[in-house]
């Protein structure tokens, strides 16, 4: 997604442009919630009073900053299948009207999505809707591996290593082939040599096979053997202080929702949507490598400790709310 079309969709949401279906949906919700639908009404229209941006700042941030896009990619993978891997268009604008997205938003991101052959175009019972495609299942059936059990190798793993060759006539192959290796964890060592942690092995060969890139790489499987520790070379081939940083954002962001009193199920789910949305990359970038070649002061640990905890805590309230706007 290029910037220009993040901003459309964030101008979007900030304009709350709400469609005639949206304004029913609105009308249709229950009532009594006073406090919760001034502050709604007040950020839409921006009349917040220096109390309320206070307030504002001091919470964990919600889904006002994260592209619509990543959102719908969360809620598909929390909530479509079981839905047969299927939300019907009246149903996703609902879940997102609840994070602040407004129906033109969702429609345009769905639209990037389709084009990216993650989602596509199901009618169902008269119904129209949106089906992850099979690639998409697959994608995030890897992905809850990675993100809800945070596998993390020990030193006896040894490396893996992967060298690939791409002709030059193929040189988008080759970018591909470079994106996905980082995209699962891959550090490189130098040009056309990637490593990470030797049990990354079946998620790599496989995400390559369905790519039609594997005919170009060679996997290898051993120890380092170089002069000097490995633990002070994996700060060459992964950008560590990056990751970390990003660990101690999430952390600094988030660290409060663990003394906050429980939600009730709306407020959990607009938080916990967010929450999973930030989090769900970070293992990717991370690639679990043993805590020995790791600093001692190493945030994915605490970071990792905090998600758990508030996944646990968070998440059987917002699953409520959802199933219960899906079956309205």
């Amino acid at each position: 997604m290029t910037s220009g079309e993040e901003g459309s969709e964030r101008s979007g949401r900030r304009e709350g442009r709400a469609t005639s279906a949206q304004r029913a949906d609105d009308r249709a919700r229950p009532r009594g919630r006073g406090e919760e639908g001034s502050e709604r009404s007040g950020r839409r229209e921006g009349r917040a009073t220096s109390a309320q941006r206070a307030d504002d700042r001091a919470r964990p941030r919600g889904a006002a900053a994260l592209p619509p896009r990543q959102l719908i990619t969360s809620l598909y993978g929390l909530y479509a299948r079981d839905e047969h891997d299927w939300l019907s268009v009246a149903s996703l604008v609902r879940l997102m009207a609840e994070l602040d997205v407004d129906a033109a938003a969702v429609r345009s991101s769905v639209s990037r999505l389709k084009k990216r052959s993650m989602l596509q175009s199901v009618r169902r019972d008269g119904r129209a809707g949106y089906a992850l495609s099979e690639q998409t299942v697959e994608l995030l059936r890897e992905g809850d591996v990675r993100i809800f059990e945070r596998p993390r190798a020990t030193a006896d793993d040894g490396w893996l290593v992967v060298v690939f060759s791409v002709p030059e006539s193929e040189r988008a192959k080759r970018h591909s082939l470079r994106t996905l290796l980082g995209r699962l964890g891959f550090g490189s060592v130098a040009p056309g040599v990637w490593i990470a942690p030797g049990p990354l092995y079946d998620e790599a060969l496989h995400a390559l096979e369905r790519m039609d890139l594997s005919a170009y790489t060679e996997f290898f499987r051993g120890d380092y053997l170089g002069v000097g520790a490995a633990t002070g070379r994996v700060r060459e081939w992964w950008d560590l202080d990056t990751v970390d940083a990003l660990y101690r954002e999430f952390i600094a962001l988030y660290a409060s929702a663990r003394d906050a009193p429980d939600a009730d199920p709306g407020d959990a789910f607009r938080t916990y949507v967010p929450l999973l949305t930030r989090w769900r990359r970070l293992p990717y970038l991370d690639p679990g490598l043993p805590l020995a070649y790791l600093p001692d002061d190493w945030s994915g640990i605490r970071a990792g400790e905090l998600f758990a905890e508030l996944d646990k805590r968070m998440r059987p309230a917002a699953d409520r709310h959802a199933h219960a706007l899906l079956r309205e």
